[in-house]
């Protein structure tokens, strides 16, 4: 047997079920929590609950229960008839589990442990036993004439790969984040990363009052029917809302919500800052002003559009709002993420032309599904970079499609 064939052998776990034996269940539960207690875990509320919780279920045999509604009910504590489309917190927090664990592994020390994964695609985890060295298989060594030269080649070449893999555990954990993050990782890296708890600046009823400038605070002198007034939120903007807080809190990410009209210029330099709504958020409008990509208006004609400041004669992006909503067959919607240079804070948007659009936006931000299809057209390092995306949505009947991007810009 090949020198290869040996390490593959010592190296490679052996797959299990739900172990048969309660000594081997003992040392599952005794390898959870050492998991548990690692800095990469320890850090956290909701990736232990989770872990802990698909691992016991699963030693118990009620692995057929562990399914994403109903971990969210008796896990996270959510109401039974929740929408786990704008409340991925089962889904984002499994995903943060599976990264970690792999880092986990990939450290130092761990090689003989008993192995716990969660596969993609899969809330039941699955148990791996190590699997010690036989040493009785290996050839006893061979006694040749001295005029013969050992093979020994092979073997040598063998020790310094080895030990220069025990001495880069940094870089080999750097390249598993790296293969390992996803997309939806990398655009909010840069928001998860800053300082201070973010902002969700939700615009108002209407349009805002003027494009060009944000809004002004409420004047404290005006009625309580008016107050009610300027804070209404529209429903797109508050399901787009909905999946945000889901996202943040699964992250475990700090937030407040403000309206577009009551936020001042004070608030947004505190922290990064999600922009939700289009024309209804001055804030929104002021950011995209300084742009490529940007929401437009005629007010006579009721055309609304996004325009590209590289090509701004092009209208192809655009909506007419005096069209009864039934007829409407197509909305769009600005995504960015910037560092806004007023603030110095690390600014997203999520702007449709009318609410559909914003809709669209709201679940581009927060499916990994789509935002894969925007890390394959993105540059290297694109976590790094500001970037707009124009992504469009089908309206049927009053209901916006899936979105879909239809044009990218970093810089």
């Amino acid at each position: 047997m090949s020198q290869r064939r040996l390490l593959e052998q010592e190296l490679a776990p052996v797959a299990q079920g739900v172990p048969e034996t309660e000594a081997e269940r003992d040392a599952i539960r005794e390898q959870l929590e050492r998991i548990l207690a690692n800095p990469l875990f320890t850090h956290s509320k909701r990736y232990p609950l989770l872990l802990r919780s698909v691992v016991e279920r699963t030693l118990a045999g009620h692995s057929g229960q562990l399914k994403e509604r109903t971990l969210g009910v008796e896990v996270f504590g959510r109401h039974p008839d929740y929408d786990t489309n704008t409340d991925p917190v089962v889904r984002i927090t499994a995903g943060e589990i599976r990264k970690r664990i792999a880092q986990y592994y990939h450290e130092p020390g761990h090689e003989n442990e008993y192995r716990i994964d969660l596969p993609c695609g899969s809330y039941v985890p699955e148990f791996h036993r190590p699997v010690q060295p036989d040493l009785q298989v290996l050839p006893r060594p061979v006694v040749l004439p001295q005029a013969v030269v050992p093979p020994v080649t092979k073997v040598r070449r063998i020790k310094p790969v080895y030990l220069g893999a025990l001495a880069l555990p940094p870089l080999v954990w750097l390249v598993v984040w790296l293969f390992s993050a996803t997309s939806l990782d990398r655009f909010w890296r840069p928001v998860w990363d800053s300082p201070g708890s973010a902002l969700l600046c939700i615009g108002g009823a209407g349009i805002a009052p003027d494009a060009a400038l944000p809004p002004t605070p409420s004047n404290p002198e005006i009625s309580v029917t008016e107050k009610i007034r300027r804070e209404y939120v529209d429903f797109s903007d508050a399901t787009t809302f909905s999946r945000l807080a889901g996202l943040f809190q699964a992250r475990g990410k700090r937030y407040s919500m403000r309206i577009g009209s009551s936020t001042t210029f004070a608030d947004l330099r505190d922290g990064p800052v999600v922009l939700v709504g289009g024309f209804n958020n001055g804030w929104t409008m002021h950011l995209l002003g300084q742009l490529r990509f940007r929401l437009a208006r005629d007010p006579a004609t009721g055309a609304q559009w996004i325009e590209d400041r590289q090509n701004p004669s092009q209208r192809e992006w655009s909506v007419n709002a005096n069209l009864p909503y039934l007829k409407l067959t197509e909305d769009y919607a600005i995504i960015s993420r910037v560092l806004d240079p007023a603030t110095e804070r690390m600014v997203v948007v999520a702007a449709g032309i009318v609410q559909y659009g914003t809709l669209a936006a709201g679940e581009f931000l927060t499916d990994p599904r789509y935002m894969e299809d925007l890390g394959k057209q993105a540059p290297p390092n694109w976590q790094r970079k500001n970037m707009q995306a124009v992504i469009g949505t089908k309206v049927i009947n009053g209901n916006s499609g899936p979105p879909r991007i239809l044009k990218t810009y970093f810089w």
